[in-house]
């Protein structure tokens, strides 16, 4: 063939072959760059030979491409260059155990890449971006990295499907663990101990493949229930983290050998399928509050179980009948840290929280307002003796167990509050049943879901539309939240508070009792079923109003009287050291009674106990009586005895909002954020809103201030001192009464005939209190002299005044509502 043929077939491969030769000494310059980087050089590295004949350094036979690069424990020093991110044909990267320092360089594209060892070293800081797209990245290790500045896994590892091993312990690694275990269906090896990551394990971990995980020595909590269906665990750790709840089924893992659990705050049973795993060889489980019989696996495992369990015998064998149903009834919660910490030993009644006990068999289980969730456990059914179960004020979901209407000496029962759902069960007709609150309880939410207090409709219904019913109401709360943190909605729920109020009246309110003398009934009434459940039990309905019984009294949904000597006994003798606060008319103590229940005792000063401190006395009772909410501080009862008028409150561990406002640092407390001072608005708001419109009686708050507004722990706002609250009759426009109130504070409906959308004075000044932390009292100094005036003589206040300047904005900005602003 004429050798002129060959042109043209040349001509097409001189750029491919032009290419092949820049690209090689591109590798080949990276290289140089690299030898000068490291210190001393590698042995067998020269710049007077070529790279591709350095030791532990392989190339393409054909192209010159760098392919891998092997310096493990090559005693190097020095950095690695950013010009690693060339070498375009790598496939495996191995510096481990130097002492190699500096930023990493980033092998984001290098799409050949499968093996990166980094482990063992003093690298500095991990680029952006410096593991993505590596789509054939089989295996990274950078353990042992101690000096690396924080970083997180990047979620954008997900497009390296082909993963096999992830190492990085003690990598400096923050965050929590993504949920992105989905992706990796090769992945068999999970080491990421002693960095600081938070948060629970994924749901990604479900039906993956891992053998090998290794978590352990960092601040991951929440449950590990996700572990029982990842069935190809060999090797587990997860020691010293703060993981909780109980021990979940393993019973799938049949070649799980090595399972470190010490050190957590594991609670409840050590399941029977975990001590019959087939390959078990190594247990921890020190260092957790483990409780029912003592675990027995076989011989020839290591367990290490410690002290700090509370398993019920120091051998194996069952517990005692009543122990062992109690602990069913934990398990139904999620074994609680607080159950774990009180019931220990082989006696429910030796100590037992929660629990009271007579001639030891368990009569009374008062579990209200704890925050427990979970469902109810149809084992308290095994407690033949109980006689009062309480369980209001939670987060229980699922349905009542109707084997609780087999107890036979059942009284009372409270699961009001929750979220339970499904049949209501037919109990005994002298058993008091309180199931308020529980909006899904008795109603067919199989069916075309209308919205809450609507006809449940056809049971034939679509689920599809309950389902959008059940979105359409989460979306329309979060939509609200959202709406008035953006827009200050502390302002903004003022106004359409007041333009609800004008819409109030076509809706109406349920009818109260204007019997003032039923008020001051302490038990409510006395009829059976729903309406008539006060909560007590009968041996304490029949006691005066200050007797000495020695069981301690349950606090449900009604009040108790309590004996003198107990309230002395939980306050020191009203010692000082136990003092919470002073008020007009007494003292504030604290308290805790023997079931773990946390009181405050104010104890009215009998030198002041004339008519008006008497009044006040049986307002409070007569009010808090009739009312209950989630933003009203709840009267748990009563003592009566000679001079001495003592009420009885729930604890409320953060004091006052106006210590919170003025006297934060005296205190020790941190400055209310933003959100907490909405959120405080909100719930005040709330609980005033309840008292006007809709409790069963209405009624109006006369000295709403800061000093009255009290903090739980979680900083949620609860209106208290119920003394100088009124009864507001309903369907009248207006109310006249006397002055009553702190100045400043003073809702204007009471210093004159006024309508009755004037209550909103008093939240507006909190608000703006709890935007600006001034005091309300300065009023002169934000009115003008003619506005001043008018409230300082307020009765001659009227509507028509009120409505011109009360919102308008002057120099603090109120909003108008005389036009409502749509939310």
């Amino acid at each position: 063939m004429d050798p002129k043929t060959h042109h043209p077939v040349f001509l097409l491969l001189l750029p491919f072959l032009s290419l092949v030769l820049l690209t090689a000494a591109d590798d080949a310059a990276v290289m140089s760059t690299l030898l000068t980087s490291l210190s001393p050089a590698p042995r067998g590295w020269s710049a007077s030979t070529s790279f591709c004949s350095w030791t532990n350094v392989n190339c393409d036979s054909t192209s010159n491409f760098v392919t891998s690069i092997d310096l493990n424990s090559a005693g190097v020093s020095g950095s690695l260059p950013p010009e690693l991110n060339q070498l375009s044909q790598l496939r495996s990267l191995a510096v481990q155990r130097n002492s190699l320092t500096g930023t990493l360089p980033s092998f984001q594209n290098i799409t050949s890449l499968e093996q990166i060892y980094l482990d063992q070293n003093n690298f500095t800081s991990v680029p952006n971006n410096f593991l993505l797209g590596l789509p054939n990245l089989q295996t990274f290790s950078i353990s042992q990295n101690t000096n690396l500045r924080p970083w997180q896994i990047p979620s954008y590892l997900t497009e390296s499907s082909n993963l096999v091993s992830f190492f990085a312990s003690n990598a400096g690694i923050t965050g929590s663990i993504p949920d992105i275990f989905g992706s990796f269906p090769n992945l068999l090896n999970l080491r990421l101990s002693y960095n600081n990551l938070t948060g629970s394990l994924p749901r990604s971990f479900s039906g993956s493949e891992i053998q090998n995980l290794w978590l352990n020595n960092q601040g991951l909590s929440g449950p590990i229930d996700v572990l029982g269906n990842m069935v190809q665990l060999e090797q587990v750790w997860l020691h010293a983290n703060s993981f909780s709840g109980g021990l979940p089924d393993l019973s799938r893992c049949d070649s799980l050998f090595d399972l470190q659990l010490r050190d957590n705050r594991f609670t409840g049973v050590v399941p029977p399928s975990l001590m019959a795993l087939p390959a078990l060889v190594n247990i921890t489980l020190q260092n957790n509050k483990l409780q029912g019989p003592f675990p027995q696996f076989r011989a020839g495992i290591h367990v290490e179980l410690g002290t700090t369990n509370s398993f019920c015998l120091s051998v194996p064998g069952p517990c005692d009948p009543q122990v062992s149903t109690l602990l069913d009834v934990a398990a139904a919660l999620g074994y609680p840290m607080s159950l774990a910490e009180s019931w220990e030993g082989n006696d429910a009644c030796q100590g037992w929280r929660f629990v009271n006990c007579d001639a030891r068999n368990v009569t009374i289980v008062n579990m209200g307002r704890r925050g427990f969730s979970g469902t109810i456990s149809p084992a308290f059914a095994n407690l033949t003796s109980l006689r009062n179960l309480v369980l209001n004020d939670n987060n229980l979901i699922g349905t009542i167990p109707d084997a609780l209407t087999t107890l036979p000496q059942l009284q009372s029962i409270d699961v009001s509050n929750n979220n339970l759902s499904g049949t209501i069960p037919t109990f005994r007709a002298d058993v008091r049943f309180n199931h308020n609150g529980n909006l899904l309880l008795g109603r067919n939410i199989s069916g075309g879901g209308g919205p809450p207090g609507s006809q449940s409709g056809n049971s034939n219904g679509s689920t599809s539309g309950s389902g959008k019913g059940s979105s359409g109401s989460v979306a329309m709360i979060a939509g609200v939240v959202v709406a008035v943190l953006v827009f200050t909605g502390v302002l903004l729920f003022v106004s359409y508070k007041c333009y609800i109020k004008r819409r109030h009246k076509r809706f109406g309110r349920v009818e109260g009792s204007e019997n003032g003398k039923e008020l001051f009934k302490p038990y409510g009434n006395n009829g059976g079923g729903v309406s008539g459940y006060n909560g007590v039990p009968s041996e304490l309905q029949s006691q005066s109003s200050c007797g000495d019984h020695t069981e301690i009294p349950i606090f449900e949904g009604g009040n108790v009287t309590i004996s003198i000597q107990i309230l002395r006994q939980v306050t020191n003798n009203f010692s000082e050291d136990n003092v919470l606060g002073r008020g007009g008319f007494g003292v504030v103590y604290k308290g805790e009674l023997q079931d773990g229940t946390k009181i405050a005792v104010k104890r009215m000063e009998s030198g002041v106990m004339g008519t008006k401190g008497l009044n006040e006395f049986q307002a409070e009772i007569a009010v808090l009586t009739k009312v209950r909410h989630r933003h009203l501080v709840a009267l748990l009862g009563y003592c009566i005895n000679g001079n001495e008028r003592l009420l009885v409150y729930e604890y409320m561990p953060q004091g006052t909002l106006s210590q919170h406002l003025f006297e934060w640092q005296e205190h020790g407390y941190p400055p209310l954020t933003w959100k907490q001072r909405v959120t405080t608005a909100l719930d005040v708001a709330r609980g005033v809103e309840y008292l006007h419109s809709l409790a069963q009686q209405s009624f109006i708050h006369r000295d709403l201030k800061p000093t009255n507004i009290l903090l739980t722990d979680d900083m949620r706002a609860k209106v208290a001192d119920f003394g100088l609250v009124k009864n507001a009759p309903d369907g009248k426009y207006s109310v006249e009464t006397r002055l009553a109130g702190t100045f400043g504070y003073l809702a204007p409906e009471y210093a004159g005939k006024l309508p009755h959308r004037f209550h909103f004075f008093k939240v507006a000044e909190l608000l703006n209190e709890s935007k600006r932390s001034w005091n309300a009292a300065l009023i002169k100094d934000i009115f003008t002299e003619e506005e001043a005036a008018a409230i300082l003589n307020i009765k001659t206040l009227t509507p028509e005044k009120f409505d011109k300047w009360c919102w308008k904005g002057n120099k603090i900005g109120k909003f108008s509502v005389a036009t409502p602003m749509p939310i």
